[in-house]
């Protein structure tokens, strides 16, 4: 990715949109594995092979896939553009990067919760206790939201 200049990324970024864009994340998915235009077809429900060989070519002209002596289609450049860039891959899987902070943070505050006011002291109505549980409701709210709103915008 480092050879590719802004105004690359903001072209690439232009046309990785709609159909194109869910055929990008269904090749993220498994980088290392070619794939046939009719399995496209097929994985994404398209309405007809021209449909994703169209797309497939769109990616080829981006420089985002190579094509195979086979005809089939490889990925060959992986980029972070638009809502790419708030997600990060775990093995075959792309999740959300605030996943990883929501799940930190719960962890925490439920620690927090239950070595605090359970195991060494009983809950009391201290200041800093129910700031500190103000705090941590409203921190895992405001995460575990914008988690789930990135989850709803991934393209496929």
């Amino acid at each position: 990715m480092s050879d590719t200049s802004s105004s690359d990324l903001a072209e690439i970024e232009s046309q990785l949109k709609g159909k194109t864009l869910q055929i990008y994340w269904y090749l993220l998915k498994d980088p290392d594995s070619s794939v046939g235009v009719r399995e496209v077809q097929r994985a994404l429900g398209l309405s007809s092979p021209s449909v994703a060989a169209h797309h497939l070519d769109k990616l080829l002209a981006l420089g985002l896939v190579e094509k195979t002596t086979r005809g089939e289609y490889l990925l060959n450049q992986e980029i972070k553009v638009g809502v790419l860039k708030f997600f990060s891959r775990m093995g075959r899987f792309l999740v959300p990067r605030h996943l990883f902070y929501a799940i930190w943070l719960s962890t925490m505050f439920a620690t927090y919760i239950i070595v605090y006011n359970v195991i060494l002291y009983q809950p009391t109505g201290s200041v800093h206790n129910i700031a500190a549980i103000l705090f941590g409701v409203v921190a895992n709210i405001i995460l575990w939201i914008e988690t789930i709103r990135l989850w709803r915008e991934k393209p496929f």
